[in-house]
């Protein structure tokens, strides 16, 4: 497969989007928390500096810290986010048009956003150029997931456990099921600004991603997985594994 690289947006203009908020209540800092010695940001901000140049990467967030992080490597931060787009229930699809229609203002206009969540780091070079294969203008976005099922699920009713769906005695005969992992989101912006949230969008491709690089850290087991993970590639993410 040919290397995409900063080549990627050589046919659509495309915008490379971290948001990191600076709030966070499950662990407090967690976008400039070290992360086997870097802050978790950075590790978004510089897998994206594979594929773009830092004026089509733009980092959303309320917080100076998370501008200061930034700035050690380098980067400018675009903006400030506004505060009310920085609450514990904003949408990320607000935030996203924001960030859009900020350049748009400025008379830059992109055709493809690339979303990257900081609280997934574990991404390779080949996941977003594989992700990218599998995207077109006809379409409102590719996701990225990973594979699961509803086997063994239960769900509570009158303080008694029932099956949440069809009971199966295997797992493997249970239907194969996929679920976002915060990875990669590749989304055409004729969609995002024409269309009010992600419920609207019903042209949507999966990139399957392994389970192992498919975990989006929300709580300390979350960060403490990543963490032995990183160790045991040696200290550091290689992005360019094959």
């Amino acid at each position: 497969m040919k290397s995409l690289s900063k080549e990627i947006g050589t046919k659509m203009k495309t915008l490379f989007l971290i948001t990191a908020r600076g709030g966070s209540k499950g662990i407090p800092g967690k976008n400039i928390k070290l992360l086997a010695g870097k802050p978790l940001l950075l590790y978004s901000l510089e897998y994206a500096r594979i594929f773009a140049d830092d004026k089509d990467i733009c980092l959303s967030t309320d917080s100076i810290d998370i501008i200061k992080v930034a700035e050690q490597i380098g980067y400018k931060t675009p903006f400030l986010r506004p505060k009310h787009l920085s609450k514990d229930d904003s949408g990320s699809y607000e935030v996203i048009v924001h960030a859009v229609e900020f350049y748009k203002k400025n008379n830059i206009n992109y055709d493809v956003v690339v979303l990257l969540q900081p609280t997934s780091p574990l991404r390779l070079k080949k996941h977003l150029e594989e992700a990218f294969e599998l995207y077109n203008t006809d379409i409102d976005m590719v996701v990225s997931v990973v594979e699961t099922t509803l086997y063994n699920y239960y769900k509570e009713i009158d303080n008694f456990l029932v099956p949440f769906d069809e009971i199966y005695q295997r797992r493997q005969d249970a239907p194969l099921l996929y679920k976002h992992n915060g990875s990669i989101y590749i989304i055409n912006t004729d969609s995002l600004l024409k269309k009010k949230s992600f419920k609207d969008f019903h042209k949507v491709r999966k990139y399957v991603m392994p389970e192992d690089y498919s975990i989006d850290i929300d709580t300390l087991n979350d960060w403490n997985r990543i963490e032995c993970l990183i160790k045991e590639m040696g200290g550091k993410i290689d992005f360019n594994i094959t």
